[in-house]
C-alpha cells in the first residue's frame, strides 16, 4: 500500500502540506508516491529507512539498452522530499540498468541487488561538465571543466551508497582510448564523488572499469568506504581505487582493488590552488586491504597534497604484484606538509620496492605556482613489514636543501628477488632512524639496534565509531 507521512510528522502549516500532498499524488512517472517495499529489508543497508522504492517504479528498464537516466533522477528526486520523515531509500533491483550521471540527495540510501547492474553511458550527452574543483584549479586530463561523475552529490549529509555486492561499470575502455589518442575535451568522469558532505559510507559494492578514479570523498567528513572490490585492468590509465581528498575523520577498511594506478591515493589539492584552497586530508584510517597494481603504490600520499595530509594511520595492509607499498609524493611548489603518518603489518609479494619518497614528482597545473612553497614532510612511520621477492627495498629522495625528517623503520624484513637490484636503499636529503631492519638500509637511516620501534597511536579517532 502507498504510504505518505502520518500527522506526528506533517509540516508545520497546512500550505506545505498541501504542496506535499500534490507531489505526492501527481499521476506522472516522474512524480509517483513512494511506498514501504514489502520483499526488501532495508535493515540490511547499514541504517534503516522509513520510506522506499524501486527504480522500477520511476519506469527503470533494466535491459542494459535503456537509459534509466530521467528515471534514476525523478526517483531520487521524488524520495528526497521524505528527508525529514525518516529518510528514504531506493532499490536497484536485479537487471541491467544503463545510465548517465545522476545526483543524490540527503538522508537516503541507494541498495544495489547483488544481481543488478548499474551501467555508466556511452553517450557524452548524458554527462555534464561542471567545472574544476576549486583545490585543482583545472581538470586532471584537460584544462577547463570536468565531466560529472556517475554517481554524484554535494552538500549531502547522511547518504549511504551500497548494496548486496551489487556492481557499478563504468563502461570505460571508450573514455581510455580518448585519453590515450589525446581526444579528451574535459576531464574524465569518475564512478563516485561526493562532496562537501558529512556523513557518507560506500559499501558492499563491486566497482569496475571506471573511466578514471572510482569512488572521491572530496571537501567531506564522517566517511566510510567499506567492504568495496573494485576491479579495472592494470594497464587502465589512472584508474586510482579510493582517493579520500581535503576531507577529515575518514575510514576506509576491508575492501580488495585491483587497479591500473595507486589502489588509495591520499590528496588534498594541488599547488597555489590547493594552497590557498587550505583544507587538509587528517584523521584517515585505512586497514585490511588488498591491493594489486603493477605501476603504482599500494597507498600513496599525493602528489596533488598542497592542502597537507597528517594523522593517516595504515595497518594490515596486503600488496600483491604492486610497484611500491607506501609511497610519498611531492614537489616544489606543492607547498604545506605530509606529516604524522603510521604504517604496521604490512606484508607485501613481488614488489619492485617497498618504501618510496620522491621530492621531484609530478608536473603542475600551469606557470603560477611559487617556487618557494616546498613542502615539509617529517615524522614518516613504518613497522611489523613482511615482504618478499623484492627489486629495491627503498628509494628515498627528498628536496635538495629540505630534506625528508623523522622518518622512521622498524621490523622490516624484505627478502630480494633472485635478480635484485645492486643498491637496496637509494637515500638522499633524507634522515632518521631504524631498528631490525633487512636488508641492512643506508647510513642516513641511524640505526638503533634493537632499541627502537617505530611510533603507531593507539587511540581511536572518531570515525572507528561512527
Amino acid at each position: 500500500m502507498w504510504r505518505t507521512p502520518g500527522r506526528k510528522q506533517a509540516f508545520g502549516n497546512i500550505v506545505l502540506l498541501g504542496i506535499l500532498m500534490v507531489l505526492i499524488n501527481t499521476n506522472d512517472v516522474a512524480s509517483r508516491k513512494v511506498r514501504v517495499l514489502d520483499s526488501f529489508d532495508d535493515s540490511a543497508a547499514g541504517c534503516s529507512r522509513k520510506y522506499s522504492a524501486s527504480l522500477a517504479d520511476f519506469g527503470g528498464v533494466g535491459d542494459g539498452v535503456t537509459s534509466n537516466t530521467k528515471a534514476f533522477q525523478a526517483a531520487i528526486d521524488n524520495l528526497s522530499l521524505y528527508a525529514s520523515y525518516g529518510g528514504s531509500l531506493l532499490f536497484v533491483p536485479p537487471g541491467k540498468w544503463l545510465t548517465g550521471s545522476f545526483n543524490l540527495t540527503s538522508h537516503f540510501t541507494l541498495y544495489l541487488h547483488k544481481d543488478a547492474t548499474i551501467l555508466a553511458s556511452q553517450d557524452e550527452s548524458e554527462w555534464a561538465v561542471i567545472d574544476p574543483l576549486p583545490s585543482y584549479g583545472r581538470g586532471r586530463d584537460a584544462d577547463g571543466g570536468r565531466y560529472i561523475s556517475l554517481i554524484f552529490g554535494t552538500n549531502l549529509t547522511d547518504v549511504v551508497i551500497t548494496g548486496d555486492n551489487g556492481t557499478v561499470d563504468g563502461q570505460g575502455v571508450t573514455w581510455w582510448d580518448k585519453f590515450h589518442k589525446g581526444e579528451l575535451k574535459y576531464t574524465r568522469p569518475y564512478l563516485i564523488e561526493i562532496r562537501y558532505s558529512q556523513g557518507v559510507q560506500i559499501s558492499n559494492l563491486t566497482l569496475m572499469n571506471s573511466p578514471s578514479w572510482n569512488v572521491h570523498p572530496v571537501y567531506s567528513s564522517n566517511v566510510v568506504v567499506q567492504g568495496i572490490t573494485i576491479l579495472a585492468p592494470v594497464t587502465s590509465p589512472n584508474t586510482d581505487g579510493i582517493n579520500p581528498d581535503s576531507c577529515t575523520n575518514t575510514r576506509i577498511e576491508d575492501c580488495y582493488i585491483v587497479s591500473g594506478d595507486d589502489c588509495i591515493a591520499v590528496k588534498s589539492g594541488w599547488d597555489e590552488y590547493g594552497i590557498k584552497f587550505g583544507m587538509p586530508t587528517k584523521q584517515l584510517l585505512i586497514r585490511r586491504l588488498t591491493c594489486i597494481s603493477p605501476f603504482s603504490a599500494v597507498i600513496a600520499l599525493g602528489s596533488e597534497m598542497s592542502g597537507g595530509i597528517e594523522d593517516v594511520r595504515a595497518e594490515y595492509i596486503t600488496g600483491i604484484n604492486s610497484e611500491s607499498a607506501v609511497r610519498i609524493k611531492t614537489a616544489v611548489g606543492r607547498g604545506n606538509y605530509v606529516k604524522d603518518i603510521y604504517v604496521r603489518r604490512m606484508t607485501m609479494k613481488t614488489m619492485k620496492m617497498v618504501f618510496w619518497m620522491a621530492g621531484n614528482y609530478g608536473s603542475h597545473p600551469d606557470n603560477d605556482y611559487d617556487p618557494n612553497a616546498i613542502p615539509v614532510i617529517q615524522n614518516i612511520n613504518f613497522r611489523d613489514v613482511v615482504a618478499e621477492n623484492v627489486t629495491m627495498a627503498a628509494r628515498l629522495e627528498g628536496i635538495p636543501g629540505h630534506p625528508f625528517t623523522g622518518i622512521c623503520i622498524s621490523n622490516a624484513t624484505i627478502e630480494l628477488t633472485k635478480k635484485p637490484k645492486k643498491i637496496q636503499w637509494n637515500c638522499t636529503e633524507i634522515a632518521g632512524v631504524s631498528s631490525d631492519v633487512t636488508p641492512k638500509p643506508c647510513n642516513l637511516l641511524k640505526d638503533l639496534g634493537s632499541q627502537n620501534t617505530c611510533n603507531f597511536p593507539e587511540d581511536d579517532f572518531p570515525i572507528v565509531k561512527f
